[in-house]
Formats: structure tokens, C-alpha cells, sequence
């Protein structure tokens, strides 16, 4: 453990105990180890073990069991494919019975730096934003923001609004069939947005994406920022 990281030594703590259950070292007993065993392990006394605990049972990750220990709490993950033809009602759809896009709110603003590069805009465009959280069977899996050319797609939100899907927007749009033609991924905690719209709690950890879609003829047509709880959702990259 850092102690001098700028990091309470108990979210370091809980933050080894998440990535660990994540990676599967707890499942042949289904428990967390003991206090005793996880303060000499990172080198803390029980007191802040307890605490990495507390904030591990907030988010659902863990349970206290009378006598047994601490428990960890199974719950599947929805698979997330991201390929070519990246989409989210056809990747999370078979895993789920009750899909739901919201929108949260919605923007006309003139295209920074950033969209105008990753949008190939001119300077002065404008771009649509969209903010957004998808559901699964009940469960938030995603928030987004989205930005689209303003001048191709107008009307964008209004039918995302309706239709709780981006690829029936984008086909109103005229726009019927389009491309991933960027991904990067990356791994931080939960802004207060995320604890907010994602149902976490503070310190828990989330995927984010930034992603460039084309239309077939590779022009950008889409630029989002999606953030993924970590303990719901997991990547499968494909060719």
C-alpha cells in the first residue's frame, strides 16, 4: 500500500479486494479472507480492513455472514461485445429480457477542438449532445454522452427519446448502417454522475469507452463517452 498516494489506505485496500474478486482468486471458497489475513497481506491493522469491507458491502460486492466471514455476493455480468458492427441491443440482447434507453438530456453546442477532430468538423460546426443511461432487466449498465453533427442529425434526440435505441435514430437519420472505427478503454472510480445514474457508491470502479463511429463510407458520424460499472459489465473484443 502507498501511504503517501493521496489515497485513503482503505479504498487502496478495497480497490485489491474488488480486482481480485473480479479475477476470480476467492471463487474456490466464495469468501473474502479474514480480517487477520488481509491486514497482514497489505500490511494494516483491522480497523481499516473493516473499512475497505463496509465501502465493499455498499456496493453489493460483499456481505457479512454471522460466524462464516464475509461473503461474496455472485451476480453474472452482462458480456459486452465490441467489434466492427459494435451494438448495444444486439450485443447485451440475448443476456437480458427488459432493455431501456433513457434520455437524460440533450444540447446544441458549437464542436470543441476534440469533436472537431475526432468528428472531422470545421471550425464553428455545431454538434447535437446527447446524455443518456441504458438498462438491463432493471439494472444500470451504461451512461453516456454523445455527440453527432448537427447539421446531418438533427432530430436525433427527439427519436432516441422515443425509441430508447441509437441505431433506430441513426436510421431516421438515414443513416442505416455504420462502423466502430475506434475504441480506446481505460478504468477509473465513479464520478458523482456515475454514483448517481449507475446506482454505485463512491470509490466503486467503472469502465469507460471512447468510441468513434462511421457510416459506411468512413465518415464520423458519432463520438461517445460510455461509462460501464465494472461489476456488471464485461468487454469481448472481436475481430
Amino acid at each position: 500500500m502507498q501511504r503517501q498516494k493521496g489515497v485513503a489506505l482503505w479504498r487502496q485496500i478495497s480497490d485489491r479486494i474488488r480486482a481480485n474478486i473480479l479475477a476470480g482468486l476467492y471463487d474456490r471458497t466464495g469468501m473474502v479472507p479474514a480480517e487477520t489475513a488481509l491486514a497482514q497481506e497489505f500490511g494494516v491493522n483491522r480497523h481499516t480492513v473493516r473499512a475497505a469491507l463496509a465501502a465493499l458491502q455498499q456496493e453489493g460486492i460483499v456481505r457479512a455472514a454471522q460466524g462464516r466471514g464475509t461473503m461474496i455476493i455472485q451476480r453474472d455480468k452482462f458480456d459486452f461485445p465490441i467489434s466492427r458492427r459494435t451494438r448495444f441491443t444486439q450485443g447485451i440482447g440475448e443476456q437480458a429480457r427488459d432493455l431501456k434507453g433513457i434520455l437524460l438530456s440533450s444540447s446544441r453546442e458549437v464542436a470543441t477542438p476534440d469533436l472537431i477532430e475526432r468528428l472531422q468538423l470545421s471550425q464553428g460546426d455545431e454538434v447535437l449532445r446527447l446524455d443518456g443511461v441504458r438498462t438491463a432487466d432493471g439494472r444500470a449498465v451504461s451512461r453516456s454522452t454523445m455527440w453527432f453533427p448537427a447539421e446531418r442529425f438533427a432530430g436525433i434526440d427527439k427519436t432516441f427519446a422515443e425509441t430508447g435505441s441509437i441505431t433506430r435514430a441513426l436510421s431516421a437519420c438515414g443513416v442505416d448502417d455504420y462502423l466502430r472505427d475506434v475504441t480506446e478503454i481505460s478504468a477509473v472510480h465513479a464520478e458523482p454522475d456515475d454514483v448517481a445514474h449507475l446506482e454505485l457508491t463512491p470509490g466503486a470502479i467503472v469502465l469507460v469507452t471512447h468510441a468513434v463511429n462511421t457510416d459506411p463510407e468512413g465518415r464520423p458520424i458519432q463520438f461517445a463517452v460510455t461509462r460501464f460499472p465494472a461489476d456488471r459489465v464485461q468487454f469481448t473484443i472481436r475481430n
